[in-house]
């Protein structure tokens, strides 16, 4: 099977999350006999002036288009501004006519192509929801860079996110041009219902995304290795940006608490993230770790906390933790609500107060933290494994094909 992956961003310009997942799904796809083609935008990496982060080659099977415009920044600001290929539509083009695709997946496709390339070829048509994008035009419904968005105000919010607005979103572009997509994949039912509540009827179905164990491979350079903590730890893994919330967890580690707060991961608030904790010896500011490095952080951690003050969609973090039987202790919001409680693998909590009552307890029970652990480890491995997510994808590619024949 041929298989076409669009996205904007992808290893090693990428940021991690979506591009990490595309690249994963391409290679376990290859490694099957498959052929699957990738385009990305690097354009739209360089936006941000950050390093590249490689990760291991692709397999051979996997073939990627770099689209680079000499149009350089004005390339991806043209497709956020009208929705549509732009600079690069051509080239898009060209590669899917002469693929001749069995499959075209969409990703993050908000700086290449946009709602246009949508249209694109006449493979069966997958979109994963990997933001919300769709209904939101800054992607993550964190309205004013305050607060969960429960009430849209976009133009204040974009203003506030220092985002142009996007003239196209006023019309029903959107809803138009998602008719052409087959099935819409999501990693939670939260994501899809709040689709339909803020107005697009889409066919959807939930597929978990995945992890592979990282503890299974050899160390990675990119991330300093630092000592071994000297007292029991909780951790953090992420972005470091105000949407995931984690300014909101250090006054617990900055009371003379016996545990120590390891963060693992960058990012534009990272500074004062540091700046906050600064004289708080026991919050410990990692940078950027390899998987293998996780792995170890992840299992030795009393929990690993989520804090996320916006809609998490399918947050891999969630997997990457109980892959390691380590529980999670995450804000009760969105699709980590639904995620945590629906596997039993954490607890949450929705104030301060709260928090601190559940890593208290999590932290001198550990029957309960071994329990907790487990019960996520079992749904990781039936949900969140490559063999089960790549089984369940095949199979919904299998039925579309079946039903587009009958009809």
């Amino acid at each position: 099977m041929k298989l076409c992956m669009v996205t904007t961003f992808y290893p090693p310009y990428h940021f991690g999350g979506d591009a990490v997942y595309v690249y994963q799904l391409s290679n376990e796809l290859a490694s099957m006999g498959h052929q699957v083609d990738v385009i990305h935008c690097r354009d739209s990496f360089e936006l941000a002036g950050q390093e590249p982060k490689p990760l291991e080659p692709d397999h051979p099977n996997v073939t990627v288009h770099t689209l680079h415009s000499p149009w350089k920044w004005l390339s991806p600001l043209a497709t956020q501004q009208t929705g549509r290929m732009g600079f690069k539509k051509q080239a898009i083009e060209r590669i899917i006519h002469q693929g001749d695709f069995d499959v075209i997946h969409y990703h993050n496709i908000s700086l290449v192509g946009g709602l246009e390339v949508l249209a694109a070829g006449q493979a069966v048509k997958l979109y994963s929801l990997h933001d919300y994008w769709l209904i939101c035009p800054t992607h993550v419904l964190f309205r004013n860079r305050k607060e969960a968005c429960r009430e849209p105000t976009c133009f204040r919010c974009q203003l506030a996110h220092k985002r142009p607005p996007q003239l196209w979103r006023s019309q029903s572009s959107a809803r138009e041009a998602t008719k052409h997509i087959d099935l819409f994949l999501s990693g939670s039912r939260f994501c899809l219902e709040m689709h339909k509540e803020r107005g697009m009827e889409l066919r959807g179905k939930v597929l978990p995304l995945f992890c592979r164990i990282p503890g299974n491979e050899t160390s990675e350079t990119g991330g300093h290795r630092s000592a071994p903590p000297i007292s029991p730890y909780f951790l953090f893994v992420g972005r470091l940006e105000e949407l995931k919330g984690l300014q909101d967890v250090l006054p617990y580690f900055q009371a003379g608490s016996k545990y120590e707060l390891l963060v693992a991961g960058s990012g534009h608030f990272e500074q004062q993230l540091k700046k906050l904790a600064r004289k708080s010896p026991n919050i410990r500011f990692l940078g950027h770790q390899g998987r293998a490095d996780l792995a170890s952080l992840y299992a030795g951690a009393v929990a690993t906390i989520i804090p996320s003050l916006t809609y998490e969609i399918s947050p891999v973090v969630v997997a990457e933790s109980w892959s390691m039987k380590t529980p999670v202790v995450a804000r009760g919001i969105g699709a980590l609500k639904e995620i945590v409680e629906t596997a039993g693998g954490g607890l949450c909590f929705s104030s301060p107060e709260e928090l601190q009552q559940q890593l208290d307890h999590i932290g001198q029970d550990r029957d309960l933290r071994d329990r907790l652990g487990m019960a996520g480890h079992e749904t990781y491995q039936r949900d969140w494994t490559p063999e089960s997510h790549i089984n369940r994808y095949l199979t919904i590619i299998e039925k579309i094909r079946e039903g587009r024949n009958a009809g």
